[in-house]
């Protein structure tokens, strides 16, 4: 046990591991009395360069207020988020078991219903995860861990995202954010990620359960970036003859370089892996992630019953007192709890508009602020359609409009709809070019940027960096050479031209 207190609260015990994001403590909780497992994360060590401390430490703990609120069997519990001094911390619960990788390693060559059943249990994470939606963004074996029951977790959910920069996904080094050898060529590239991405990736780590390496290795991470963007994998069954035809289908499917040949959902991908899950028979032991098929519901080893939780109290009526709902919003606002800030301002809309009228300035006014605030709380699916009730309200072309308009854009590419995101920046862009619409300069700049990463990630290369080259004249044009936009669309295309 060390002396270090973290967040006033978690005494450090020992290191578990670390890798070039921070450290992973198991912790003492002094006031809940229990064992939990702390992430202890270094912006300054992966942010690029021009990157804010404040404003990473926002996306930190949004992102995990975000991520706590998926409620799946397959992913760790978050109890705290937080700073501590120069570092981000994340709190989670203690897991019993073996991460992937060390299970892997002892249990090589490692056999293919293994390798089917971690899968599929990673599928139906996946499917929950990206219905919010939220992208994992890196996945792979050290990520996931076994549990003595043969379950499945998944650990760092939206910690990559956080420390992605959204435009270069480069770190102050020239290295990408997440990790190279599990990374999707539209992730590479930096362009827009979405559940393909995590898709692909999940490929990567079922080729590495198969054969017992990456399908692309490399001595740099340049290097090994290349291979994902131009190499085919080289077909498992030339190691292992006795891998089903079937299954090395799935994984050519999974590891397809355009992310629209992939599959459509992981509930695709659960439905192909479906016919190769075990049916009947004895697991082999402990940590046998066939386990959940073979005996569905079955106590973990030599473990008790767990006492079920009780039922939670019933939620409470929606408030009708406009004036007080809008002051009590506002304080959570500032205290930071946007989760229930959301709540009372959707809750207020309905007896704002029978009592001052749909289209009222009151109404208006507070459907504005419950997008805003959804949209910074990460439920993107439920503000876009108040964005486009919104924009709809101003004449098509008015300046209020417009950026409505933008931010349900920022939605679609949140949510994983490139196109549909591409098409409303590219129809938005002359108006914004409009000074009379749009005062602000920089923002017909910006929307260039997003239609340049959204080309990236549909896999228009060549559009891509002939729109970034046109961008980085008119940026330097109005913003000097050494400002950080400009030198960002600098280094994408620098990045772009070295993996071409």
């Amino acid at each position: 046990m060390t002396e270090r207190i973290i967040g006033e609260r978690y005494q450090l015990a020992t290191i578990l591991g670390q890798g070039g994001m921070g450290q992973v403590w198991t912790a003492y909780d002094q006031r809940l009395d229990r064992r939990v497992a702390v992430k202890l994360l270094r912006p300054d060590k992966v942010a690029g360069p021009g990157t804010v401390a404040e404003e990473l430490r926002r996306r930190f703990v949004r992102e995990c207020r975000v991520t706590a609120q998926v409620d799946h069997p397959g992913l760790v519990t978050v109890h705290d988020a937080g700073s501590d001094g120069d570092e981000l911390f994340l709190v989670m619960g203690y897991v019993e078991g073996s991460d992937l990788a060390d299970h892997l390693a002892e249990h090589s060559p490692y056999p293919w219903q293994w390798a089917v059943a971690v899968v599929a249990q990673l599928c139906a994470v996946l499917a929950a995860v990206h219905a919010v939606p939220i992208v994992h963004r890196d996945l792979k074996p050290r990520n996931v861990m076994v549990r003595p029951d043969g379950s499945i977790l998944v650990l760092d959910l939206g910690v990559a995202s956080v420390m992605d920069t959204d435009t270069t996904r480069l770190t102050s080094t020239g290295s990408p954010i997440g990790s190279p050898a599990y990374m999707a060529p539209e992730q590479a590239m930096g362009g827009a990620v979405g559940p393909a991405t995590d898709l692909y990736a999940l490929g990567v780590l079922l080729y590495e359960l198969l054969s017992g390496n990456v399908p692309f290795a490399g001595s740099t991470a340049l290097g090994v970036l290349h291979r994902h963007l131009y190499e085919p994998p080289q077909p498992v069954r030339r190691l292992r003859p006795e891998i089903p035809h079937q299954l090395e289908a799935v994984l050519l499917h999974l590891l397809a370089k355009d992310p629209q040949d992939r599959p459509a959902s992981a509930q695709e991908l659960y439905e192909a892996l479906v016919p190769l899950l075990p049916k009947q028979g004895t697991p082999s032991g402990p940590l046998d992630p066939t386990r959940p098929f073979l005996r569905p519901h079955a106590p973990w080893p030599d473990r008790a019953a767990v006492i079920p939780p009780q039922p939670s109290a019933p939620p409470a009526p929606p408030k009708t007192d406009i004036p007080a709902a809008v002051e009590e919003a506002k304080q959570l606002l500032d205290q930071g709890r946007l989760t229930q800030a959301v709540d009372i301002l959707g809750g207020i809309l309905p007896a704002a508009a029978a009592q001052h009228g749909e289209h009222s300035p009151v109404v208006r006014s507070l459907r504005k602020q419950y997008a805003a605030t959804l949209m910074d709380d990460g439920q993107y699916r439920r503000a876009l359609p108040e964005l486009r009730r919104l924009a709809d309200e101003f004449p098509a072309g008015d300046a209020q409009s417009l950026r409505f308009r933008y931010d349900a854009a920022q939605c679609l590419e949140q949510l994983g709809e490139p196109a549909a995101a591409l098409a409303e920046y590219r129809s938005l862009l002359p108006l914004f070019e409009n000074h009379y619409a749009n005062p602000d300069p920089g923002l017909p700049l910006e929307v260039r940027r997003r239609i340049a990463h959204l080309l990236l990630s549909l896999g228009d290369r060549p559009a891509a960096h002939d729109t970034l080259a046109r961008l980085l004249f008119d940026a330097e044009r109005l913003h000097g050479p050494t400002h950080p936009f400009p030198a960002e669309v600098r280094r994408t295309l620098h990045w772009l031209g070295q993996v071409r």
